[in-house]
């Protein structure tokens, strides 16, 4: 599978959609799937912001029909009747085939998503044409079960998408990374998957976003690697 890790620097606006599609056009040729991280349709600090740039489902038909060419995974928050989803969306052949309604919303220092989101309930598996797959949105990797609930999904895939805020500098480099490597390469010996871990990049009111987006095969060695700070779209074959 050729998998096109998407490490972009969303804006507080609905304008990254249109870079989504050019990103999609661009890269639908040599990938058969493309990888946007947490919230790229919308920006992550969207507070307030919110109820006015969700996005119901039928508003993603563009989304739809560039899937009949390639299989998207992208982030947004969506509108679910009267309440909102930080989500993981995944589109195939024409379709919305999954969505991931991030389940584990932090509520402690720099993060307020409880205040603006409703919770998702649960971890599920899905099949798609390359395997089966289970996606996750970021904080919900760092809590206790979750990699058990994973493992009786029984994956060939975990999909990550993340806003992760950079934090925790030292002489060794960067202690989220760090911990998220860890959690990463466990939920890969656990579940005997394959993990992709996809990270924005930029700036938000204060906060900047590391990016580091990686894939870890089953054995828990990363495979692959995007670097720091950098915008950057590339194109693996895993």
């Amino acid at each position: 599978m050729k998998v096109t890790l998407a490490q972009i620097s969303p804006k507080l606006n609905r304008s990254n959609i249109i870079e989504i599609i050019s990103i999609i056009n661009e890269y639908k040729k040599e990938s058969d799937l493309i990888i946007f991280p947490e919230l790229a349709l919308n920006g992550y600090l969207l507070q307030d912001k919110l109820f006015e740039d969700a996005y119901e489902i039928n508003e993603l038909d563009s989304l739809k029909r560039l899937s009949v060419q390639v299989d998207i995974i992208v982030g947004g928050a969506i509108r679910d009747n009267k309440v909102f989803r930080n989500a993981a969306l995944y589109f195939s052949n024409g379709k919305l085939i999954s969505q991931h309604n991030k389940v584990h919303l932090p509520n402690y220092g720099m993060f307020e998503e409880a205040r603006y989101f409703s919770s998702g309930s649960v971890f599920e598996g899905f099949d798609s044409s390359h395997g089966k797959i289970s996606m996750l949105v970021c904080e919900d990797l760092w809590h206790a079960g979750v990699h058990q609930q994973l493992f009786n999904e029984n994956p060939d895939y975990i999909i990550a998408i993340v806003a992760s805020p950079a934090r925790g500098f030292d002489e060794d480099g960067l202690n989220i990374e760090d911990q998220w490597l860890a959690l990463l390469k466990s939920a890969s010996l656990h579940c005997n998957a394959k993990v992709i871990f996809v990270n924005r990049v930029g700036f938000e009111d204060g906060l900047g976003f590391w990016g580091g987006s990686c894939i870890v095969d089953s054995n828990a060695k990363i495979i692959h690697k995007l670097p720091h700070y950098e915008k950057i779209i590339k194109t693996f074959e895993i």
